[in-house]
């Protein structure tokens, strides 16, 4: 007898992301309880994080690092309706799972969630707030808003363009031509340490200033050469 397809397979792209990948894996727990699949695609991690995860996923993959070059890895293994892509360092409200199986049994093409920064602060709220509003009016999502889209979808556009940098914005324009995303609340909780390693509005202009650069043009690996020499990703 055939196996139904799940609705939803949820890919994890990682590296030596062994503090917070347990705390992320123990959220989706919900969904894979009702029967998601969850895909860790490691970059090559040294610190255990696919050791430590080897229970609480459906598969694990090792691919050379490159968050979308693991991504598509992991779509291609895929089996679920929808995919959903969450970075490693994101932590989901049980209601957040909630709210996402509901909107996708109203087939959208597309969505996000907003977002919100783990620390404490009126300027990461704000910060927070900030990038949930920016993508609530452009239509664009950053790939630490969780961005889900129908399997199909993503296999007509060909997934992401393996760049070093920028492909959320890339592939989040091309799904803008589809359809508007869906924008889902409540947010998702994203980790505040590059904001706070490196100088929060300083890093907040560096991301600006590249932003910019890339919509006016700039290739999108001297933006990543930059980038790295800044906060981390």
């Amino acid at each position: 007898m055939a196996m139904t397809a799940p609705l939803l397979s949820v890919i994890i792209p990682a590296l030596n992301e062994a503090e917070n990948l347990p705390r992320l894996l123990e959220d989706l727990h919900i969904l894979r309880a009702v029967g998601a699949e969850l895909i860790l695609v490691d970059g090559g991690s040294h610190d255990g994080s696919a050791q430590q995860s080897v229970t609480a996923v459906d598969q694990i993959l090792t691919t050379a690092p490159g968050r979308a070059r693991q991504m598509n890895a992991g779509a291609s293994l895929a089996s679920g309706r929808y995919l959903w892509f969450l970075h490693a360092d994101t932590r989901v409200p049980a209601r957040a799972c909630q709210r996402l199986l509901e909107v996708l049994g109203e087939q959208p093409a597309w969505g996000r969630f907003d977002v919100q920064l783990s620390g404490a602060g009126p300027s990461l709220r704000l910060i927070g707030n900030m990038i949930s509003l920016r993508s609530r009016l452009t239509g664009i999502a950053s790939g630490d808003q969780g961005i889900f889209v129908a399997r199909s979808v993503f296999a007509e556009l060909g997934g992401y363009a393996e760049l070093p940098l920028m492909e959320d914005l890339e592939l989040s324009r091309r799904l803008k031509r589809l359809a508007r995303p869906r924008c889902l609340w409540p947010p998702l909780v994203t980790s505040s340490r590059r904001w706070e390693q490196h100088g929060i509005w300083r890093t907040v202009l560096l991301m600006w200033r590249l932003r910019l650069a890339y919509y006016c043009g700039a290739s999108p690996e001297k933006l990543a050469r930059q980038y790295y020499g800044g906060p981390p990703s």
